[in-house]
């Protein structure tokens, strides 16, 4: 029996119509990275703990309440109040950024990295859950790595806009810019949720209920979400380790906040070109022929020997193309790369294969709170170890260890016993029998 044509063309639209609302996310995001990260690089990576302690003790205080939020509204509210909010922020800031001078670095670095640490996570995390909700599991194979194509087109036009504008409008009225990208994504959702909630067997316009601690309940309940937790704690030990020690190279070679928001900007290019490569290629291939797990497990490996070479290397510099540059760039570009446009959307696909709340709750809470707890952690560890007077080699020698569990755990991730088969990971599936199995495991 064929399905009836406006349901076919409504089902080949919603793929692009979900990639280009991402778009218009990454876009909004990558106007704003290189406006926070020029903060940090004023101050080094000696301020990042600082940032990293304010940001956790938000996530943690802000965890109940999204549990809170996801228990008592329908999809719909709950993206439309969560994004509006975002907006909102983004033009208040806009005449703090124009008194920076009289504010200070350190004080507007401190509020607006814990900020954007905030929406990077809640805005990309949602989006994401949004994602598993609505399509299902042999849907998320095929098209998951074409919407985070749309993502990498935004990061990617975000940079280039970014320095397109930067001299002619300035740092605060970017922000202006990256609000209406983020109204623009708003409103795609939205008409996303409306016409997906008129499919039978969708409950989006349903609450999803349960605890507003379900979050952290199921991160001891099930086996899948640990795996993803220690997994995000070891692949962000190996990120947060690039971007505190790039910090350091940032504050000691480049000077002014136009170069430096130059600078971070150009590595967010870099990145998100190979990420995009990689979803056009590779990505695809594997995650319908081989399944997400490998999407875990290969740039997990690729991390050990990126980080292996670094530790070989031990210098600031290498040659290429002629040209002198920052070693530490070319491995913080690579790792960011092959998560970014590979192991992020293996990871989203398998959330399809979990109850609704886990993807809400359990998600978002190992993508905010236990993401900031590692930086936390792994910037405190870059601190102690450079007063031990540890140098590059050696902290790249420790990052190979790292990377070497992370790949041990995106093993066990990618295959973990509680995950639906493909079978039974249908959009709108709240629970399955053998959810419920491995929640009790």
């Amino acid at each position: 029996m064929s399905l009836p044509r406006h349901t076919v063309a409504e089902q080949a639209a919603a793929p692009m119509l979900s990639a280009l609302a991402f778009f218009f996310v990454m876009t909004s995001y990558y106007i704003i990275r290189p406006v926070r990260d020029q903060l940090s690089g004023a101050l080094g990576s000696s301020s990042l703990p600082l940032f990293y302690a304010a940001v956790l003790g938000v996530m943690l205080l802000l965890a109940p309440v999204f549990g809170l939020l996801v228990a008592r509204f329908p999809r719909k509210a709950l993206l439309g109040w969560s994004y509006s909010f975002f907006i909102l922020c983004l033009l208040a800031f806009v005449p703090a950024f124009m008194a920076q001078d009289r504010i200070g670095a350190r004080e507007l670095g401190v509020i607006f990295f814990m900020w954007v640490s905030v929406f990077n996570l809640f805005v990309v995390s949602l989006f994401w859950s949004f994602m598993a909700d609505i399509f299902s599991s042999g849907q998320a194979r095929r098209v998951f790595s074409l919407i985070a194509l749309g993502g990498m087109a935004g990061a990617i036009f975000g940079p280039l806009l970014t320095r397109l504008m930067l001299q002619l409008i300035g740092v605060a009225r970017l922000l202006a810019v990256s609000a209406l990208a983020l109204g623009a994504a708003l409103a795609l959702l939205l008409r996303l949720s409306a016409r997906h909630g008129q499919r039978a067997g969708d409950h989006g316009d349903e609450a999803i209920g349960g605890s507003l601690w379900a979050g952290v309940r199921e991160l001891w309940s099930r086996p899948f979400l640990r795996y993803m937790a220690l997994l995000m704690l070891f692949s962000d030990g190996i990120g947060t380790l690039g971007y505190a020690l790039i910090a350091d190279y940032a504050k000691a070679h480049l000077a002014g906040t136009v170069a430096r928001t130059a600078f971070y900007n150009d590595l967010d290019l870099a990145t998100n070109l190979l990420g995009a490569m990689l979803q056009l290629t590779l990505t695809p291939w594997l995650l319908v022929r081989r399944g997400p797990g490998w999407g875990l497990l290969l740039p997990a490996l690729i991390n050990v020997a990126l980080l292996a070479g670094l530790a070989l290397a031990g210098s600031w510099h290498i040659s290429m193309f002629g040209f002198g540059v920052p070693v530490l760039a070319v491995m913080l570009v690579a790792t960011r790369g092959f998560t970014y446009g590979m192991a992020k959307p293996a990871t989203d696909a398998l959330y399809t294969r979990v109850p609704r709340e886990t993807r809400y709750k359990g998600k978002n809470f190992v993508e905010t709170a236990v993401w900031r707890f590692g930086d936390l952690v792994v910037t405190g560890a870059v601190s102690g170890l450079r007063l031990l007077g540890v140098g590059l080699a050696g902290l790249a020698l420790a990052g190979t260890g790292v990377a070497a569990l992370a790949s041990a755990v995106a093993r066990r991730a990618g295959w973990s016993p509680d995950l639906a088969p493909e079978s039974s990971a249908v959009t709108g599936n709240a629970d399955t029998a053998q959810g419920r199995r491995g929640a009790k495991r």
